[in-house]
């Protein structure tokens, strides 16, 4: 592997001001190292695709269907491997590019499974990761209304990896919390 984590942490430097959105890609590298240690596969590789998958998510807000690629053509110039380039185009439906691989659909089930999470801690009074409990973020899950801009069929894609969903809530719950305060929760 040629691309490493201090050179997708610069391109974040170079592409990414939303202290929020950076946050937000800690988040799913944590949840793809989780998961990826889960299933037997290459930790590291599966983080650097949820740390760098938004690159260029401020650059493409004016056209959503650009949102991902981008990203992945920076991803290869910068010499990531090629399934990391493709689960970062992948993780957007809107760029035609489909999730196949088992990386491809982990990042799209980390991508909306840290939003989830996120939302559950934010609502609590001390706003503390710490605090959320499997059992309230199962809850949350199946309350509709609850973080809309959550897509839960895409986290219950977590069955294509031979996981189920309060394992996939617990995996991703219990990777957010251990590093909580990265994420300022």
């Amino acid at each position: 592997m040629t691309l490493a984590r201090a050179d997708v942490l610069a391109a974040i430097e170079a592409h990414v001001e939303n202290d929020h959105l950076r946050r937000h890609m800690v988040a799913c590298e944590a949840i793809m190292r989780a998961l990826a240690e889960r299933l037997g596969e290459d930790a590291e590789v599966w983080a650097l695709a949820g740390l760098a998958h938004d690159l260029d998510s401020e650059r493409t807000e004016d056209d959503f269907s650009r949102h991902g690629a981008e990203a992945a053509a920076l991803l290869a110039q910068l010499g990531a491997p090629p399934e990391v380039v493709h689960a970062v185009a992948a993780h957007n439906p809107a760029t035609g590019v489909t999730g196949e691989s088992r990386m491809d659909v982990a990042l799209i089930v980390a991508d909306q499974l840290s939003g989830l999470v996120t939302a559950a801690t934010l609502i609590r009074p001390d706003k503390q990761l710490a605090g959320v409990r499997l059992k309230s973020l199962r809850k949350r899950y199946r309350e509709g209304a609850f973080a809309r801009g959550v897509d839960r069929a895409s986290i219950a894609r977590c069955t294509e990896l031979g996981l189920e969903l309060d394992d996939t809530l617990a995996i991703g719950l219990e990777a957010m919390q251990a590093i909580a305060p990265d994420l300022g929760l």
